[in-house]
C-alpha cells in the first residue's frame, strides 16, 4: 500500500510542499534517528553519539515505533511516512542492530543492517575539548581494506556511511574547517571497525604543520547482517541529471573530433 496523496488546502501546507519537491539543486540532506520494535541501551548510546555527530542536521524521535519493519513486506510504509514529514534520508535503530538506509522522492532507495560491537562512546576518550566536533564541519574519510572495493556488502556499506556523515556538498571548503577523520577498517567479509578522530595541527616553523590524529569517539565493530540494494529502475530514475533551462548553450556542446598530432623529436 503506498502513500495517501495529500492535497494541500492552506498556504502554508503549499510552501512546505513545494519546498520538498524535486529541484535542480536539492535541499541538504538531513537524517532521521528514530526506534524500532525493541532498543537496547547500547544502542541509545549509539544514537545519541552519531546524533552528536550530526548536529545541524538530524532529527532524533525518541518513541518506539512497533509497525517499522524496514526489511519486511509493508514495514516501509511507515518509514516513508516519517521521510515525507520531516524531509529526511533514513536512520533506523531496533535491538543491538542498525538499519542505515537512504530514500529517493521519500521511498525506500536501499537498506544495510548492521550489527554493533565493542562501541565505545565520547565519553569513554579523554582528549581537549577544543577538539569536539562542531556545527558544519567537513570530514576527511578514510576506508582500509581491499573489500571496500570487491565486496559487495562492504561497498554498499561504504556508500551508506559517505552519504550519512559527509554533510552538505559544497563548491568551495575552507581547509580550516577540515579537522576530523572517519576511519573504517576491515581485515574480513563482514566487519568494520569504525572510529572517528579529531585532526590536530601543530607548527613546526614550517610551510606544512604536523598532523596528528586524536581519536575522541565514538567507535565500535559494525557487523554486516543483511542489505537490499536499490531496484535497478528507481536507480536509473535517481541519477538521471536535470537540465538547467537558463543555462546558456554553447555552440561546442557535444560536438566530437579528432586531432592528429604529429610525433614529437
Amino acid at each position: 500500500m503506498g502513500l495517501e496523496i495529500i492535497i494541500p488546502k492552506s498556504d502554508r501546507a503549499k510552501r512546505a510542499i513545494e519546498k520538498r519537491a524535486p529541484k535542480l539543486i536539492e535541499n541538504g540532506k538531513k537524517t532521521l534517528i528514530l526506534k524500532g520494535t525493541k532498543t537496547s541501551n547500547m544502542l541509545n548510546n549509539v544514537m545519541t553519539g552519531l546524533y552528536h555527530l550530526k548536529r545541524g542536521s538530524a532529527i532524533r524521535y525518541t518513541r518506539k515505533n512497533d509497525n517499522i519493519i524496514p526489511f519486511e513486506n509493508g514495514g516501509e510504509t511507515s518509514l516513508e511516512f516519517y521521510s515525507l514529514k520531516t524531509d529526511c534520508i533514513l536512520f533506523v535503530k531496533r535491538l543491538n542492530n542498525l538499519v542505515l538506509g537512504r530514500t529517493y522522492d521519500h521511498h525506500i532507495y536501499d537498506l544495510v543492517e548492521v550489527g554493533v560491537e565493542n562501541f565505545k562512546s565520547m565519553k569513554d576518550f579523554s582528549y581537549d575539548k577544543k577538539l569536539a566536533p562542531q556545527v558544519g564541519i567537513k570530514p576527511l574519510f578514510d576506508f582500509i581494506g581491499e573489500g571496500f572495493e570487491s565486496v559487495e556488502e562492504l561497498k554498499h556499506l561504504k556508500e551508506v556511511l559517505l552519504e550519512l556523515l559527509r554533510g552538505e556538498v559544497v563548491e568551495n571548503l575552507n581547509l580550516s574547517c577540515v579537522d576530523r577523520v572517519y576511519v573504517c577498517t576491515t581485515t574480513s567479509s563482514k566487519i568494520v571497525f569504525f572510529t572517528h578522530c579529531a585532526l590536530r595541527l601543530k607548527r613546526l616553523g614550517t610551510v606544512f604543520p604536523r598532523m596528528e590524529l586524536v581519536e575522541v569517539g565514538p567507535s565500535m565493530n559494525l557487523v554486516v547482517r543483511r542489505h537490499r540494494l536499490p531496484d535497478q529502475g528507481l536507480t536509473k530514475q535517481a541519477m538521471r541529471k536535470s537540465i538547467d533551462p537558463h543555462k546558456k548553450k554553447s555552440d561546442f556542446e557535444d560536438v566530437h573530433g579528432r586531432v592528429y598530432i604529429p610525433d614529437q623529436e
